[in-house]
């Protein structure tokens, strides 16, 4: 039976970066996960964008992920927030001096890094192609049995298998849910003026519109765009000729940015909430979307499953330098604490912005905007507001600081 310090049922963006970080600490993991990477790569899978937090970028340049980048990612330097077109925003300007707001980068990049990053690790084994067919949690470590016959041990399980995770039904967690009735469209323009590393959050009544910067290629410049609608729709919206959807687009933005045209194909997603009601069990834990799954609103979503990850490595690696079992429950318990109130502020917040900008009428946007701009007013509330966006609000793990565990 092989066997490492961590089993890690999940190859996704967070379950290679807790790999990774444990890695970077001397610290083993199996990384088990159906999928063949060789697919994960391209655009085809996957041709959305992330935007990385300021902590998770520092993370990813602390445990040596950073290097693999194949393309470096595009700095978000200002985010400007706009009920609709009219006037009275909110601007996040930190300065030219100041680190970034975030990092945009394709999915596909990121998988890339990840991926050249856990295959240079000297404790990752990588189990691609692999499926658990049975997991036992006992009193004195895991064992999991996979389809092909393999035998694997750890004192501690991860569950990193996205939203459906069948480890975190098999272990009775209950889990609070809920369908936005929206989908969101994505896909990447090409417009006339720099964006000048600028990201734009626009709210309408249907549902709000992101535009995010790119890194320019040959040929013009590059936004990427989350564009949530009515879940009804969707399908017309995909069904619309390029031209035709450029138009729709560059009516939603105002203009601001030119003439615009897709560069690459249209997708759509159903918008979803969901929240464990708790994030261990006996010998487990779960992160990333296995945890909680948010509104993409504030573009938070893999940021939280990265804090989660950074907070779990500190954890572990700080219970193997005590001598601890990596599956004792004061160290879970910890982990829980740590994680499970950030989370769940985040979760609200991001639901509550979705309800409130979704109110329609001219009343209820004169009161978002005068509190938009009462905001921008106030130094104290705007430099909390900078800082959730960073990611570098409250108990902030080691690695989410750029520092080695």
């Amino acid at each position: 039976m092989d066997r490492a310090d961590v089993i890690i049922l999940g190859g996704g963006l967070v379950g290679l970066a807790l790999a990774a970080a444990l890695d970077a600490s001397g610290l083993s993991s199996i990384v088990v996960d159906p999928a063949d990477p060789d697919t994960r790569k391209t655009a085809a899978f996957d041709g959305r964008t992330s935007a990385l937090s300021s902590s998770s970028r520092r993370m990813f340049d602390t445990i040596g992920i950073s290097d693999h980048f194949p393309v470096p990612g595009c700095p978000i330097r200002r985010i400007e927030v706009a009920d609709g077109l009219e006037p009275g925003g909110l601007a996040f300007d930190p300065g030219d001096d100041d680190e970034p707001l975030g990092w945009m980068n394709e999915n596909r990049h990121l998988r890339a890094a990840l991926f050249a990053r856990a295959e240079a690790g000297k404790n990752i084994w990588l189990m691609w192609k692999a499926k658990a067919a049975a997991v036992e949690r006992g009193d004195h470590g895991v064992t999991v049995r996979l389809e092909d016959g393999r035998v694997i041990g750890a004192p501690l399980l991860v569950a990193a298998e996205g939203r459906n995770s069948p480890m975190r039904e098999a272990a009775g967690i209950r889990i609070a849910r809920w369908k936005y009735d929206h989908s969101a469209i994505v896909s990447t323009l090409r417009h006339e003026q720099p964006h000048d590393n600028v990201a734009y959050e626009i709210f309408y009544p249907s549902g709000p519109f992101a535009l995010l910067p790119m890194t320019d290629v040959e040929g013009g410049h590059r936004s990427a765009i989350v564009w949530s609608v009515r879940a009804e729709d969707a399908a017309g919206f995909l069904s619309l000729s390029d031209a035709d959807f450029s138009a729709e687009a560059e009516a939603a933005m105002g203009g601001f940015l030119g003439q615009i045209g897709l560069l690459a194909p249209r997708s759509t997603y159903p918008l979803g909430f969901h929240h464990a009601a708790r994030i261990t069990d006996h010998r487990l834990a779960l992160i990333g979307d296995a945890a909680h799954g948010i509104h993409p609103i504030a573009g938070q979503g893999v940021n939280l499953g990265y804090r989660d990850a950074a907070a779990l490595a500190q954890v572990l690696v700080e219970g193997a330098r005590l001598g601890l079992d990596l599956g004792d429950q004061q160290l879970l318990t910890r982990y829980q604490r740590w994680r499970g109130l950030d989370t769940f502020m985040v979760s609200l917040a991001t639901d509550s912005l979705t309800r409130i900008y979704g109110i329609p009428g001219r009343t209820a946007s004169t009161v978002r905007r005068f509190g938009m701009g009462l905001i921008n007013r106030i130094g104290p509330v705007k430099d909390r507001l900078m800082a959730e966006a960073r990611g570098t609000s409250g108990d902030l793990p080691l690695l989410l600081r750029g520092l080695p565990i």
